[in-house]
């Protein structure tokens, strides 16, 4: 059950690893585009010419469409803060959008050594377990089931590693990704 549970831990952090890797390809390629923006007569035509689903485009409508919709009570608010407001609050959605997932790789990252040191307890209990009912304590017969009930803890570690690294990893990508949605 251990060796399970590290393994969907280890599948699942793979998973979230790469398709964070190619959110934020996908996304850095979209990046190139926005220069384009600038050099259209209007920004909702430049929006336009952005692929659709990018955070660039989203994040370009939500300024169009905040500064649509500035009118009636809200002509109490400055059109600038109106329109800086609703960028930010897409800018927000970005970010939280390119966070998901992250928090499965840490909790792998931290949770998995102590998995893989359950499992090794829990081999020692059982091969100790043995070893009392057959009434042999020589070194042979401890070693051989102790030593085997000590991989659950390599393999905690072979699963949190890469978690951890992938982790860092992403965070570091993210705040790179996330200047250029900023900028």
């Amino acid at each position: 059950i251990v060796l399970l549970l590290l393994v969907i831990m280890s599948a699942g952090s793979w998973y979230v690893m790469v398709v964070k890797l190619l959110e934020q390809t996908r996304m850095n390629r979209q990046a190139r585009s926005v220069p384009a923006v600038w050099k259209s007569p209007t920004i909702k035509h430049g929006a336009e010419n952005l692929e659709a689903g990018s955070p660039f485009r989203f994040v370009a409508e939500a300024g169009v469409e905040a500064s649509q919709k500035h009118g009636g009570l809200l002509e109490h608010v400055d059109l600038n803060d109106w329109v800086a407001m609703g960028i930010t609050r897409a800018t927000d959605r970005v970010n939280s959008r390119m966070q998901n997932g992250l928090a499965f790789l840490a909790t792998v990252g931290s949770t998995a050594p102590f998995v893989g040191l359950f499992g090794t307890v829990w081999g020692i209990y059982h091969a100790l377990t043995a070893i009392g009912i057959a009434g042999q304590a020589s070194i042979d017969k401890v070693a051989g089931p102790v030593g085997e009930s000590l991989i659950m803890t390599a393999f905690g570690l072979f699963v949190a590693v890469p978690a951890v690294l992938g982790y860092n990893w992403l965070v570091r990508r993210n705040k790179g990704a996330m200047e250029r949605v900023r900028a």
